[in-house]
C-alpha cells in the first residue's frame, strides 16, 4: 500500500485519520506520517492495510494505470464483516 492508496481508501469508506488508527491499533500520528512519506516498519503498513480491506477496500496494483483503490462488491463485503 502506497501513502496515496491509503488516503484514497480512506476516503473511499468515510474514514478519518483518527478511524483508521483505531481499525489498525496504531497511532493517530502514525498514520499522518505514513500519509505523508514517511517509511513505516512493513507491519504498520499491513495492519493498516488489514483493515482498510476489512472495510472493503480492494488494492489495485500500478499494472500500467497507476496504483488505486476500489470498494469490493457489495456481497462481497457483507461476507468480510460476517
Amino acid at each position: 500500500m502506497l501513502p496515496v492508496q491509503c488516503r484514497m481508501a480512506r476516503a473511499a469508506v468515510g474514514w478519518g485519520v483518527r478511524d483508521l488508527a483505531a481499525a489498525a491499533k496504531v497511532s493517530i500520528d502514525t498514520v499522518a506520517r505514513f500519509e505523508r512519506g514517511d517509511e513505516l516498519k512493513v507491519r504498520t503498513v499491513e495492519a493498516m492495510q488489514r483493515a482498510l480491506e476489512a472495510a472493503g477496500i480492494e488494492f489495485i496494483n500500478g499494472n500500467g494505470g497507476g496504483p488505486g483503490v476500489r470498494l469490493a462488491a457489495t456481497q462481497k463485503r457483507q461476507t468480510r464483516k460476517k
